[in-house]
């Protein structure tokens, strides 16, 4: 018997939402999982008490808006470092963003509901249908796939899944051990499928866990510098110069690195003016590469950047971020809003930045290759995936002051320890307020500095682990196993209905 049966809707969508909020705690810097599960098991009788598929679409809705609304609660702290400007969108961003992603959960629900199939029939199907409004939604209108099922495992064995079916694969399967035993609480005796399907993934689990093999180091000590400067100081006249010189102090201290790494947009000059900049950076280095951040401009353009200076302090690489972040490096159609006060928050002009040409590999010399990766483009699986060739390991480097000091430093970080799991590669981590972190490739921090604290971290590089299976193969086949597994459960479900 379902409890939930006969609940009046409005009861229905409340504890929707407040089971959504519930499974957000799941992830950083909480990293409750066991509150995600359990929201996840409890929606399932939610579900299947709507009696329409139009119920069933706000029910989703609900969960997802009340999920992404605590997940992405973060989002308004962009929006207050220049309150004057922005401070009035930050309700409306927070709202639209929860609410507008709560749309592909209610797609999923609409689809899934069919009323009178069995009960853990169609929360296999419920789960089936959430997975894939999930793939798209890392891919719909440049994407936003923050915040996903899999990422409240990060620091858990099952994380190393991803290295097998990637974030949308273990999602999936986190998806398919909690709904269909959610939906066993409302039949007597239904308890076995679901249950078994659960046993069999803790075992798939423990033992691909206990088969990874070691990390090994490679000898190469890479200093990750964090001047800790404030978002609405940056870029100050009076303390732009003191951020500087503290990453040039940090720069020179000894004992030497084989690498240095300044965070995004580091440099308190354009490229083309930042030679007397960039040589004061090359003495400090005294003979050791540095990546760092820096901004650019090509003629009416303006770029996201880092460049790689060489052991003789000579610039060697240069990369353009390519994955920007609407509304925030720029605004569609952005000098006919700038006529109504709407700018991207770290756009200087109306259009603000533009996008570089794509994923591209940098030499750092004896280290190998990079993959370089500029602020939220570590969220991004595609963006790692689509690198011309494999890479020695990943750099990341960011400015996650805009992100606060709640949870969006940490939700940023657990990110980049999955790209580093499902590539098998290490990544290396500049952020300007923090956390900066050497990542090996299983995701485990080995060295870090704590958010809020100017400093550097000199870690060790762990070596690259073989081509992982996802890094092979990428998203496609568990977005092809997805399509065929709804359309063999569709097709099912049709046939019941007209038996």
């Amino acid at each position: 018997m379902n409890p939930a049966q006969g609940w009046p809707l409005w009861l229905r969508l409340i504890l929707a939402v407040l089971l959504g909020a519930l499974a957000a705690f799941g992830l950083a810097p909480f990293g409750l999982w066991m509150a995600t599960l359990l929201a996840l098991v409890l929606l399932a009788p939610l579900f299947l008490s709507t009696e329409t598929r139009i119920r069933a679409a706000w029910l989703g809705w609900a969960f997802a808006t009340g999920y992404f609304a605590n997940a992405l609660s973060w989002i308004i702290e962009p929006f207050l470092v220049d309150a004057e400007r922005h401070a009035w969108m930050a309700p409306f961003a927070l709202v639209l963003m929860a609410g507008g992603l709560g749309l592909f959960w209610a797609l999923a629900f609409w689809v899934a509901r069919r009323p009178g199939a069995r009960a853990v029939q169609q929360t296999t199907f419920l789960a089936i249908a959430i997975s894939l409004t999930e793939c798209a939604r890392g891919y719909v209108l440049t994407g936003f796939p923050w915040a996903g099922m899999a990422q409240v495992w990060v620091d858990t064995p099952v994380a190393q899944l991803l290295s097998l079916f990637g974030p949308y694969g273990l999602g999936t399967l986190t998806l398919l051990a909690t709904l269909p035993l959610g939906a066993a609480l409302t039949q007597r005796g239904g308890f076995a499928l679901p249950l078994g399907l659960t046993l069999g993934a803790v075992c798939l689990v423990a033992g691909y866990a206990a088969t990874r093999p070691e990390v090994t180091a490679t000898g190469n000590v890479v200093r990750l510098i964090q001047p800790n400067a404030p978002q609405h100081q940056k870029w100050d006249p009076e303390f732009a110069p003191l951020f500087f010189a503290r990453q040039i102090e940090l720069t020179a201290a000894r004992p030497r690195p084989d690498l240095i790494v300044w965070p995004e947009t580091s440099v308190p000059a354009w490229l083309g003016s930042a030679q007397p900049y960039l040589d004061v950076v090359a003495k400090a280095a005294q003979g050791t590469p540095v990546f760092l951040g820096i901004q650019r401009g090509d003629g009416p353009r303006i770029y996201n950047s880092m460049i790689y200076l060489n052991e003789d302090g000579q610039q060697q690489g240069l990369y353009d971020k390519h994955h920007l972040a609407p509304f925030g490096e720029y605004v569609p159609f952005g000098d006919v809003m700038a006529k109504f006060g709407i700018y991207g928050m770290a756009a200087i002009t109306g259009h603000g930045f533009s996008a570089g040409p794509g994923a591209a590999l940098m030499d750092a010399g004896k280290l190998g290759k990079a993959l370089p990766l500029i602020c939220y483009e570590a969220v991004f699986t595609q963006d790692v995936l689509s690198a011309p060739g494999r890479a020695d390991f990943l750099l990341q480097i960011t400015n996650d002051a805009w992100f606060g000091t709640r949870s969006g430093p940490y939700q940023h970080l657990a990110q980049a320890q999955m790209r580093a799991i499902e590539q098998g590669l290490p990544m290396m981590r500049s952020a300007n307020t923090g956390v900066s972190a050497m990542i090996d490739p299983l995701g485990r921090i080995t060295d870090a500095l704590a958010l809020g604290q100017a400093g550097y971290v000199d870690a060790e590089l762990p070596a690259p682990m073989a081509p992982t299976f996802y890094s092979r193969l990428g998203d496609n086949p568990v977005i092809f196993a997805l399509l065929v597994l709804l359309t063999l459960l569709w097709r099912n479900a049709a046939r019941g209905q007209t038996q």
